[in-house]
C-alpha cells in the first residue's frame, strides 16, 4: 500500500508526544490513520489501511479539550489507584465524560450505588464515545477523573468499594 504522506504531520505528532509526554496518539485524514505510541526508548509510527465508517456516535458533546492539555487525575495527594482492584481503568486513550450530554447529571457520583455492568462514564476516542461499565457492584467512593479531562490506557476512574 502506498501513501502520499506528508512527513512534516509525522514529525509534528512525534514533537507533540514528546512535548506532552504522552504514551500514544493517533491522527486520521481521508481514511489514513497515523499511530504513534511511546516504548521506552521511543517512538514508533505506524500506518493502518483505511479505515471502515463508523456508526454515528450518541448525540453527546464532542471534545473540546486538545490531547495536548493532559491532566493529571484528581485524587488526592499520595494516593495511588494504579494497582487497586477497587479502581475501574480506563479501557483506552480518549477523552472522559462523566455524563450524557452538558445538561445532564453524571451517571455517578460518590456515594452512589451501582451494580455490575452499569454505565460509570463516557470515553470519547475517534469521535466516538464508548461506555466505561462497572466491574462489580458497590459504593462508588472516589471519582478521579473530570468530565472533559484527558486519559490513558489503563487510568483509574473512578473506585467502587
Amino acid at each position: 500500500m502506498t501513501n502520499n504522506l506528508d512527513t512534516k504531520v509525522i514529525g509534528k505528532l512525534a514533537e507533540i508526544l514528546d512535548k506532552n509526554n504522552l504514551t500514544e496518539i493517533e491522527y486520521e485524514d481521508e481514511g489514513c490513520r497515523i499511530s504513534l505510541s511511546r516504548a521506552v526508548q521511543g517512538a514508533v509510527a505506524t500506518i493502518a489501511a483505511p479505515l471502515p465508517v463508523p456508526p454515528p456516535a450518541p448525540a453527546v458533546p464532542l471534545s473540546a479539550a486538545p490531547v495536548a492539555q493532559l491532566a493529571a487525575p484528581a485524587a488526592a495527594a499520595g494516593e495511588d489507584y494504579a494497582n487497586d482492584p477497587n479502581a475501574i481503568k480506563s479501557p483506552m486513550v480518549g477523552v472522559v465524560y462523566l455524563s450524557a450530554d452538558p445538561n445532564s447529571p453524571n451517571y455517578v457520583k460518590p456515594g452512589d450505588s451501582v451494580k455490575e455492568g452499569d454505565i460509570v462514564c463516557l470515553i470519547e476516542a475517534m469521535k466516538t464515545f464508548n461506555p466505561v461499565k462497572a466491574h462489580k457492584s458497590g459504593t462508588v467512593s472516589k471519582i478521579l477523573v473530570e468530565g472533559g479531562d484527558p486519559v490513558e490506557y489503563g487510568q483509574p476512574l473512578v473506585v467502587i468499594e
